[in-house]
């Protein structure tokens, strides 16, 4: 009875799969066919006296897969491996070659730090020396505390070279810039290859050539000036000049004139300052220019035998009528520092002590005893020796201390007639009138061979 209820469930059990078999016999094949796949080989074991009928191995199907699936991992491997060399030996291409191809020239022109038997560094990022000798030289205490110039641009940074001075840092952009340079003059100065936009950030202009130079303060007695001969005996004075674009004009008028020297007060703006050199187009290395000096400075870099001038900007309220007092070789001769024009009322001493003063008194000048200095038109014969000619700034004027230095030299005040209701004239172009006028004064003496001549120039400094 047992044996036959076992054969019942087994029937039951058997038409129970047999009926989910065709329920859902997609799924079920195909789970047995995933199971199939995961499933090992069976092993036979056979009797002993039986040999075995196969090699007792993996079937050849299954090794056959398994090394399918390997070489395509290996080959997948591969092509990355290769995709990461190609990109890295682009990237170093491009880091060490194809600079050289953007601007034509073969790889074997020019080494990796060397030009023409010249070394030079490559500024790695975030290198802050630009910046930090660009601030530095952009101030007047810097400057001066240091002793460190700024020059921008491949011509005033020749003319610096080829008068002497002392370069200590070059930094440009291209190797181009740097052959543009006379390379035997830097080989004592450290050159650094920075990236355009670096120096176009610190640049004062607005298309900046990519070369700035940093060199030491020059010293005008050991700068070799190549127009010494071609100068006259002629001195410029600059009394008070304040703005950077006058002064610099007044340097360059002063170099193509031929002088002497240019001295500048206490008071004036610094020659060194950026904007003075671009205005000056490289004169402070055609010429002697001695700055922040005190008038007792001034006389010791004039000559002994020196006659003074000043220029004025105007004889007192009506011009026409004191160009025909002059004409009639009539002196006028005023008493206040309001008639001087350009003359002011005030010492450029430090030690001035101020008093309370009465406000209803007539004038401010009351009571004030100026030098008396006569006035000449420009185009008259004034330049007969040896001239420092005084060019004042357009807002405090002349100072005291000028007419005083002119008074004792016997000079006289020299202006430029102008119609009526014109202002003056601006300074720089004042003192280029004055300065080629003087020049050709002196030359037709020179020419002349008057004999202060030979003394004048045993007399210059």
């Amino acid at each position: 009875m047992a044996a036959y209820m076992r054969n019942v469930m087994l029937l039951v059990s058997r038409e129970q799969t047999s009926f989910l078999t065709r329920g859902c016999g997609a799924a079920v094949i195909s789970k047995r066919y995933v199971r199939g796949l995961r499933r090992k080989p069976v092993r036979v074991l056979f009797p002993d006296a039986e040999e075995d009928p196969g090699p007792k191995t993996k079937p050849q199907p299954r090794v056959e897969d398994q090394h399918e699936r390997r070489g395509k991992k290996e080959v997948e491997k591969k092509k990355k491996e290769v995709k990461v060399t190609a990109t890295a030996a682009a990237e170093h291409h491009e880091d060490r070659g194809s600079f050289r191809n953007r601007r034509n020239e073969p790889p074997e022109s020019v080494s990796e730090d060397q030009v023409d038997d010249v070394r030079f560094e490559r500024a790695a990022p975030g290198d802050k020396r630009l910046a930090r000798l660009v601030s530095v030289a952009r101030s007047r205490t810097f400057r001066e505390h240091q002793g460190k110039i700024l020059l921008e641009g491949r011509r005033l940074i020749c003319d610096a070279l080829d008068a002497g001075a002392n370069p200590q840092m070059v930094f440009f952009s291209t190797v181009d810039r740097l052959r543009e340079l006379p390379l035997d003059k830097l080989k004592r100065a450290t050159l650094v290859k920075v990236k355009f936009q670096e120096i176009k950030i610190w640049s004062d202009v607005v298309a900046p050539q990519g070369v700035i130079a940093i060199f030491s303060l020059p010293d005008p007695s050991r700068l070799n000036f190549a127009n010494t001969g071609h100068s006259v005996p002629l001195s410029l004075i600059c009394d008070n000049i304040r703005d950077p674009g006058n002064l610099g004009t007044m340097l360059r008028c002063a170099a193509a004139a031929g002088c002497h020297n240019v001295l500048l007060t206490k008071g004036c703006v610094d020659a060194w300052e950026p904007k003075v050199l671009r205005a000056a187009m490289g004169a402070h290395f055609r010429l002697p220019i001695y700055p922040n000096l005190s008038w007792d400075a001034v006389e010791n870099h004039l000559p002994k035998r020196v006659t003074v001038q000043v220029a004025d900007s105007g004889c007192g309220p009506d011009r026409s009528r004191e160009t025909e007092d002059l004409e009639a070789n009539v002196s006028h001769k005023p008493s206040k520092a309001g008639d001087y024009g350009w003359v002011s009322t005030r010492r450029s001493h430090t030690d001035v002590h101020y008093e309370e003063y009465d406000s209803d008194s007539d004038s401010e000048d009351e009571g004030l005893s100026l030098p008396k200095v006569d006035t000449k038109l420009y185009h008259e014969s004034w330049a007969q020796s040896p001239t420092a000619l005084v060019i004042g700034g357009e807002t405090n004027g002349l100072s005291l201390e000028a007419l005083e230095l002119a008074e004792k030299t016997g000079g006289q005040r020299l202006f430029i007639p102008v119609v009526p209701d014109v202002d003056s004239l601006n300074s720089a172009m004042a003192a280029s009138i004055l300065l080629f006028e003087g020049r050709k004064q002196l030359l037709k003496l020179i020419q002349s061979g008057r004999k202060w001549k030979t003394k004048a120039e045993g007399q210059l400094p």
